[in-house]
Protein backbone atom coordinates (compact mmCIF):
# COMPACT_ATOMS: atom_id res chain seq x y z
CA UNK A 1 0.00 0.00 0.00
CA UNK A 2 2.84 2.33 0.90
CA UNK A 3 4.57 1.44 -2.37
CA UNK A 4 1.43 2.22 -4.37
CA UNK A 5 0.93 5.49 -2.49
CA UNK A 6 4.54 6.52 -3.09
CA UNK A 7 4.27 5.77 -6.82
CA UNK A 8 0.94 7.59 -7.09
CA UNK A 9 2.45 10.65 -5.43
CA UNK A 10 5.36 10.46 -7.87
CA UNK A 11 2.99 10.41 -10.85
CA UNK A 12 0.69 13.15 -9.54
CA UNK A 13 3.30 15.57 -8.21
CA UNK A 14 6.42 14.90 -10.28
CA UNK A 15 5.04 13.82 -13.67
CA UNK A 16 1.59 15.39 -14.04
CA UNK A 17 2.87 18.97 -13.59
CA UNK A 18 5.16 18.60 -16.61
CA UNK A 19 2.47 16.93 -18.72
CA UNK A 20 0.21 19.89 -17.91
CA UNK A 21 3.01 22.31 -18.76
CA UNK A 22 3.60 20.73 -22.17
CA UNK A 23 -0.13 20.73 -22.95
CA UNK A 24 -0.37 24.36 -21.86
CA UNK A 25 2.44 25.69 -24.03
CA UNK A 26 1.94 23.53 -27.14
CA UNK A 27 -1.85 23.79 -26.95
CA UNK A 28 -1.73 27.56 -26.52
CA UNK A 29 0.55 28.01 -29.54
CA UNK A 30 -1.53 25.62 -31.68
CA UNK A 31 -4.82 27.30 -30.84
CA UNK A 32 -3.49 30.79 -31.45
CA UNK A 33 -2.15 29.80 -34.87
CA UNK A 34 -5.07 27.59 -35.94
CA UNK A 35 -8.06 29.32 -34.29
CA UNK A 36 -7.04 32.92 -33.74
CA UNK A 37 -10.54 34.34 -33.47
CA UNK A 38 -11.52 31.79 -30.82
CA UNK A 39 -8.86 33.32 -28.60
CA UNK A 40 -11.40 35.15 -26.45
CA UNK A 41 -13.85 34.60 -23.61
CA UNK A 42 -16.55 33.89 -26.25
CA UNK A 43 -18.79 36.12 -24.17
CA UNK A 44 -22.52 35.46 -23.99
CA UNK A 45 -23.22 38.92 -22.60
CA UNK A 46 -25.23 39.92 -25.68
CA UNK A 47 -27.59 36.99 -25.06
CA UNK A 48 -28.27 37.90 -21.43
CA UNK A 49 -26.66 40.66 -19.42
CA UNK A 50 -28.24 41.01 -15.97
CA UNK A 51 -27.26 37.64 -14.52
CA UNK A 52 -24.03 37.85 -16.49
CA UNK A 53 -23.04 41.00 -14.60
CA UNK A 54 -23.91 39.72 -11.12
CA UNK A 55 -22.11 36.44 -11.76
CA UNK A 56 -18.96 37.57 -13.56
CA UNK A 57 -18.15 40.60 -11.41
CA UNK A 58 -17.86 38.79 -8.04
CA UNK A 59 -16.16 35.82 -9.71
CA UNK A 60 -13.48 37.94 -11.38
CA UNK A 61 -12.78 40.12 -8.36
CA UNK A 62 -12.62 37.06 -6.12
CA UNK A 63 -10.42 34.93 -8.37
CA UNK A 64 -8.00 37.78 -9.07
CA UNK A 65 -7.53 38.46 -5.35
CA UNK A 66 -7.05 34.76 -4.57
CA UNK A 67 -4.59 34.37 -7.46
CA UNK A 68 -2.64 37.41 -6.25
CA UNK A 69 -2.33 35.82 -2.80
CA UNK A 70 -1.04 32.56 -4.29
CA UNK A 71 1.49 34.38 -6.48
CA UNK A 72 2.70 36.46 -3.54
CA UNK A 73 3.31 33.34 -1.44
CA UNK A 74 5.13 31.76 -4.41
CA UNK A 75 7.36 34.68 -5.42
CA UNK A 76 8.05 36.28 -2.02
CA UNK A 77 7.42 33.57 0.59
CA UNK A 78 9.80 35.16 3.10
CA UNK A 79 7.79 38.41 3.01
CA UNK A 80 4.55 36.51 3.59
CA UNK A 81 6.06 34.68 6.56
CA UNK A 82 7.34 37.98 7.94
CA UNK A 83 3.87 39.51 7.61
CA UNK A 84 2.34 36.48 9.33
CA UNK A 85 4.78 36.72 12.25
CA UNK A 86 2.33 39.16 13.86
CA UNK A 87 -0.85 37.26 14.88
CA UNK A 88 -3.21 40.13 14.05
CA UNK A 89 -1.80 40.41 10.53
CA UNK A 90 -2.00 36.62 10.11
CA UNK A 91 -5.70 36.66 11.05
CA UNK A 92 -6.30 39.59 8.72
CA UNK A 93 -4.69 37.79 5.79
CA UNK A 94 -6.51 34.51 6.47
CA UNK A 95 -9.93 36.17 6.84
CA UNK A 96 -9.38 38.29 3.73
CA UNK A 97 -8.36 35.25 1.69
CA UNK A 98 -11.39 33.30 2.91
CA UNK A 99 -13.71 36.21 2.06
CA UNK A 100 -12.40 36.46 -1.50
CA UNK A 101 -12.61 32.67 -1.85
CA UNK A 102 -16.29 32.78 -0.86
CA UNK A 103 -16.84 35.65 -3.30
CA UNK A 104 -15.29 33.51 -6.04
CA UNK A 105 -17.53 30.57 -5.17
CA UNK A 106 -20.67 32.73 -5.17
CA UNK A 107 -19.80 34.14 -8.58
CA UNK A 108 -18.93 30.72 -9.99
CA UNK A 109 -22.18 29.16 -8.79
CA UNK A 110 -24.07 32.09 -10.32
CA UNK A 111 -22.27 31.48 -13.63
CA UNK A 112 -23.23 27.80 -13.63
CA UNK A 113 -26.85 28.57 -12.69
CA UNK A 114 -27.04 31.13 -15.50
CA UNK A 115 -25.69 28.58 -18.00
CA UNK A 116 -28.30 26.06 -16.86
CA UNK A 117 -31.35 28.32 -16.65
CA UNK A 118 -30.94 30.69 -19.59
CA UNK A 119 -31.92 28.79 -22.74
CA UNK A 120 -30.04 31.09 -25.14
CA UNK A 121 -26.87 30.82 -23.06
CA UNK A 122 -27.24 27.08 -22.56
CA UNK A 123 -27.32 26.53 -26.33
CA UNK A 124 -23.88 28.15 -26.77
CA UNK A 125 -22.35 26.37 -23.76
CA UNK A 126 -19.93 23.66 -24.88
CA UNK A 127 -18.71 20.47 -23.25
CA UNK A 128 -15.36 22.20 -22.67
CA UNK A 129 -17.18 24.90 -20.71
CA UNK A 130 -18.73 22.33 -18.37
CA UNK A 131 -15.34 20.68 -17.86
CA UNK A 132 -13.85 24.05 -16.93
CA UNK A 133 -16.70 24.87 -14.53
CA UNK A 134 -16.35 21.45 -12.90
CA UNK A 135 -12.60 21.88 -12.45
CA UNK A 136 -13.03 25.40 -11.10
CA UNK A 137 -15.70 24.27 -8.62
CA UNK A 138 -13.38 21.54 -7.33
CA UNK A 139 -10.52 24.03 -7.11
CA UNK A 140 -12.48 26.69 -5.26
CA UNK A 141 -14.28 24.15 -3.06
CA UNK A 142 -11.10 22.35 -2.01
CA UNK A 143 -9.38 25.69 -1.43
CA UNK A 144 -12.17 26.91 0.85
CA UNK A 145 -12.24 23.60 2.72
CA UNK A 146 -8.49 23.89 3.27
CA UNK A 147 -8.81 27.49 4.48
CA UNK A 148 -11.52 26.54 6.98
CA UNK A 149 -10.22 23.21 8.30
CA UNK A 150 -6.45 23.45 7.78
CA UNK A 151 -5.70 26.90 9.13
CA UNK A 152 -2.83 29.23 8.45
CA UNK A 153 -2.60 28.17 4.84
CA UNK A 154 -0.76 31.34 3.88
CA UNK A 155 2.09 30.36 6.20
CA UNK A 156 2.45 26.70 5.29
CA UNK A 157 2.01 27.56 1.60
CA UNK A 158 4.98 29.91 1.85
CA UNK A 159 7.00 27.42 3.91
CA UNK A 160 6.23 24.15 2.10
CA UNK A 161 4.30 24.61 -1.13
CA UNK A 162 6.47 27.40 -2.53
CA UNK A 163 9.69 25.31 -2.25
CA UNK A 164 7.90 22.38 -3.94
CA UNK A 165 6.71 24.61 -6.81
CA UNK A 166 10.18 26.10 -7.20
CA UNK A 167 11.61 22.58 -7.38
CA UNK A 168 9.30 22.00 -10.35
CA UNK A 169 10.47 25.21 -11.99
CA UNK A 170 14.07 24.03 -11.58
CA UNK A 171 13.18 20.62 -13.12
CA UNK A 172 14.17 18.88 -9.93
CA UNK A 173 10.81 17.96 -8.33
CA UNK A 174 10.98 17.40 -4.60
CA UNK A 175 7.69 15.80 -3.57
CA UNK A 176 8.75 15.34 0.05
CA UNK A 177 7.12 18.73 0.66
CA UNK A 178 3.68 17.41 -0.33
CA UNK A 179 3.81 13.73 0.66
CA UNK A 180 2.45 14.31 4.16
CA UNK A 181 -0.11 16.96 3.24
CA UNK A 182 -3.85 16.32 3.77
CA UNK A 183 -5.76 14.63 0.95
CA UNK A 184 -7.87 17.72 0.23
CA UNK A 185 -4.70 19.77 -0.28
CA UNK A 186 -3.36 17.16 -2.70
CA UNK A 187 -6.66 17.25 -4.58
CA UNK A 188 -6.32 21.03 -4.77
CA UNK A 189 -2.84 20.67 -6.31
CA UNK A 190 -3.80 17.96 -8.80
CA UNK A 191 -6.88 19.91 -9.86
CA UNK A 192 -4.73 23.00 -10.43
CA UNK A 193 -2.47 20.98 -12.74
CA UNK A 194 -5.53 19.72 -14.64
CA UNK A 195 -6.83 23.28 -15.06
CA UNK A 196 -3.41 24.33 -16.34
CA UNK A 197 -3.31 21.48 -18.85
CA UNK A 198 -6.87 22.03 -20.07
CA UNK A 199 -6.38 25.80 -20.29
CA UNK A 200 -5.59 26.05 -24.05
CA UNK A 201 -8.71 24.09 -25.00
CA UNK A 202 -11.16 26.30 -23.12
CA UNK A 203 -12.42 29.87 -23.00
CA UNK A 204 -9.82 30.54 -20.29
CA UNK A 205 -7.36 31.50 -23.04
CA UNK A 206 -8.85 35.01 -22.95
CA UNK A 207 -6.70 35.60 -19.87
CA UNK A 208 -3.66 35.70 -22.14
CA UNK A 209 -5.04 38.37 -24.47
CA UNK A 210 -7.35 40.51 -22.34
CA UNK A 211 -7.83 43.29 -22.89
CA UNK A 212 -5.17 45.03 -24.99
CA UNK A 213 -5.01 42.95 -28.22
CA UNK A 214 -8.66 43.76 -28.88
CA UNK A 215 -7.49 47.28 -29.70
CA UNK A 216 -5.49 46.26 -32.77
CA UNK A 217 -6.59 42.82 -33.95
CA UNK A 218 -8.68 42.40 -37.12
CA UNK A 219 -12.40 42.92 -36.91
CA UNK A 220 -14.39 39.81 -36.04
CA UNK A 221 -17.61 39.24 -37.98
CA UNK A 222 -20.48 37.74 -35.99
CA UNK A 223 -23.48 36.34 -37.89
CA UNK A 224 -26.83 35.33 -36.44
CA UNK A 225 -28.50 32.57 -38.46
CA UNK A 226 -32.25 31.90 -38.55
CA UNK A 227 -34.73 30.19 -40.85
CA UNK A 228 -36.31 32.24 -43.64
CA UNK A 229 -39.62 33.73 -42.61
CA UNK A 230 -39.04 33.00 -38.93
CA UNK A 231 -39.61 36.04 -36.70
CA UNK A 232 -36.33 37.40 -35.39
CA UNK A 233 -37.43 37.13 -31.74
CA UNK A 234 -37.95 33.39 -32.14
CA UNK A 235 -34.59 32.67 -33.75
CA UNK A 236 -32.62 29.95 -31.94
Amino acid sequence: MTFLSANLNQVLFAVLPYVAMVLFFLGTIWRYRAQTFSYSSLSSQLLENQQHFWALVPFHYGILAVAFGHFAAFFVPSKVLLWNSVPLRLWLLEITGLAFGLLTLIGLIAIVVRRLTQSKVRVVTTAADWVVYGLLLISVGSGLYTAMFHRWGSSWFAASVAPYLWSLVKFNPDITYVNAMPVVVKIHFVNAFLVFGFFPFSRLVHILVAPNPYLWRKRQVVRWYRRRGEPFAEAK
